[in-house]
């Protein structure tokens, strides 16, 4: 069915969902690193981003929040790029797990695979492919480079958060070595973990978070600054991986709920994909206990529902002025 909605309406329900869910409690920041766990939890900001670049923003959307796990996608788009789909498949894989983002027993079950490069796990072993192999400066520009892409305006790291992630990633540490024994790290095992935090530790805003959803929604074409960041075919790959595993050990649930594929970070924010119409991201620091943000998933389910829309919906979707 041919499904019509105006820019009006799109504006209209972002702010109606942002002003129903600010007061929204419950939650925690994610108190084992040190940096985040003092981050105000009042902050709060929705934004989408169309395919003509119209964007709309509420709330503390040019608040810098550390990326976290939503770098895995920008990193998974990377290593997309530099091997293609198959490689990708063959070396990490995309497969849930249907546990922890940080599961060390996930690559146990998966008999030596890191299962997708949208968990911890996965997401070590993607760093380690990215080229150039053996240069850590060439290998971070690469990766910075990228996000700049992606998001339409430069990013970088947080130091005070990039040291507080490698003071406290001793988990992170075991599942590297772990992969390491099973021949799945294709660099310096210490590079790559060091990669791996220091991408989670970039600043990012939740406009940029948008636009580079609405990238991803517009087929490898950033709206804003028109580049053609990445081939369309990778498109569906990496909305596949989000579906599949964004939310953890709750993305079934989500994506029931929600209607659209999205990727969750402790930072407190999430990425949201709509192909064909638009990107969408939410920023708020408390947690669930699954280390997803309530405040932003309840935003982003608003604006979906006032909106009705859905990736499994069938409609063809139509932005009109």
């Amino acid at each position: 069915m041919d499904k019509k909605i105006s820019k009006a309406q799109i504006r209209s329900a972002v702010e109606e969902a942002y002003a129903e869910c600010k007061d929204i409690t419950g939650g925690h920041n994610a108190d084992y690193i040190p940096f985040l766990a003092n981050i105000n939890p009042n902050l709060f900001g929705l934004s989408v981003t169309l395919l003509d670049g119209t964007t709309v923003n509420v709330g503390d959307t040019e608040y810098k929040f550390g990326i976290e796990s939503v770098s895995k996608v920008l990193t998974a788009i990377l290593v997309l790029r530099q091997y293609g789909a198959e490689a990708v498949l063959k070396q990490i894989g995309a497969d849930a797990t249907g546990l922890p983002f940080n599961s060390i027993f996930a690559i146990l079950l998966e008999k030596d695979h890191p299962s997708t490069p949208l968990v911890n796990a996965g997401a070590i072993t993607a760093c380690s492919m990215v080229e150039p192999k053996g240069d850590s400066w060439g290998k971070w520009e690469a990766i910075i480079n990228n996000f700049t892409a992606l998001c339409g305006s430069p990013a970088q790291v947080i130091d005070e958060l990039y040291k507080s992630e490698s003071d406290t990633n001793f988990n992170n540490r075991s599942i590297a070595w772990l992969l390491k024994t099973y021949n799945r790290i294709y660099d310096d095992v210490p590079m790559s973990l060091d990669l791996y935090t220091r991408q989670c530790s970039v600043g990012i805003t939740a406009s940029q978070l948008s636009i580079c959803a609405a990238t991803i929604a517009n087929k490898g074409l950033n709206p804003v600054t028109k580049e053609q960041v990445f081939d369309a075919v990778l498109a569906p790959k990496i909305t596949t991986l989000i579906s599949t595993v964004g939310f953890y050990q709750t993305t079934g649930d989500w994506l029931y709920t929600s209607g659209i594929p999205a990727k969750s970070g402790v930072g407190g924010g999430v990425l949201g994909v709509l192909p064909g119409v638009m990107g969408i991201s939410a920023f708020a620091p408390p947690l669930d206990e699954a280390g997803n943000s309530v405040k932003a998933q309840a935003a982003i389910k608003a604006v979906m529902k006032k909106l009705e829309l859905g990736v499994f919906n069938g409609d063809r979707v139509t932005i009109i002025d």
